[in-house]
């Protein structure tokens, strides 16, 4: 990834933090297992040198992301995130159409509860979880909502849209690895001479938008990711396609 890259992730800066429209695939913070590859922060520090990481974001997750300039504005800001004051909101591309409007979420969760590492649902060993839902569009085969955890454990969003049987697309960990294909979407497609690519192959989950108190001003501050291409891509053909099938 180039300097331009890099710069146009930067969404706001200023002295106390910076927000990034973060791509899907990349971590914010070293993995693990592979300490040598690039994460997020490791990109921005030649730009805007030391960086503390504020909350999660899973690394196939695009969107919003808020990282700390200063041990002063870092530990404000955690302290919104801990006491529940930030509203956090994402838009998922999902699998089915749902019955319902609206939908309150409020199934205890525990993480790594099973072999293949996933949060799941435990009513008498999980935490405590709640994500609001919101139908946004209906595509027939797959629809547009709007998440709002109310809590933060890992994984939330994916793993109540599971249980709610409407995980997001191409959630391999939670649902079908399956990508969203134009051939699907269109019943009059006509296969090209080479294989065809999905419209979407990754985790269909993006930051939207978030709302803090600013550490420095205690103005109230909105900030919004616009969506990649990818998913930008997927939507249009979608509202093109398959919504006439309703």
């Amino acid at each position: 990834m180039n300097q331009t890259q890099i710069e146009d992730m930067v969404l706001w800066q200023d002295t106390d933090f910076i927000v990034i429209n973060k791509p899907a695939g990349l971590p914010a913070l070293p993995d693990g297992y592979h300490p040598g590859t690039p994460h997020l922060v490791s990109l921005l520090a030649p730009l805007f040198g030391s960086l503390m990481i504020v909350h999660r974001l899973d690394r196939e997750t695009s969107g919003l992301i808020i990282l700390a300039r200063s041990p002063q504005a870092h530990q404000l800001l955690s302290i919104q995130f801990e006491k529940r004051q930030v509203s956090k909101f994402y838009h998922a591309i999902v699998e089915g159409n749902p019955s319902w409007e609206e939908k309150a979420v409020n199934l205890k969760l525990r993480a790594d509860g099973d072999r293949r590492h996933r949060t799941v649902v435990d009513r008498r060993y999980g935490k405590s979880a709640l994500t609001q839902l919101k139908v946004m569009e209906r595509f027939g085969m797959y629809s547009l909502v709007e998440a709002m955890p109310q809590t933060g454990r890992t994984h939330q969003i994916r793993a109540h849209l599971a249980a709610v049987g409407h995980p997001v697309a191409v959630d391999g960990l939670y649902g079908s690895r399956a990508g969203i294909f134009l051939s699907r979407l269109r019943s009059d497609y006509i296969p090209g001479k080479s294989e065809e690519r999905p419209l979407l192959s990754r985790l269909g989950l993006h930051a939207w938008s978030m709302k803090i108190i600013h550490p420095g001003s205690g103005e109230l501050c909105t900030f919004e990711a616009p969506y990649p291409l990818d998913l930008a891509i997927t939507l249009k053909q979608l509202r093109k396609y398959a919504s006439r099938s309703l």
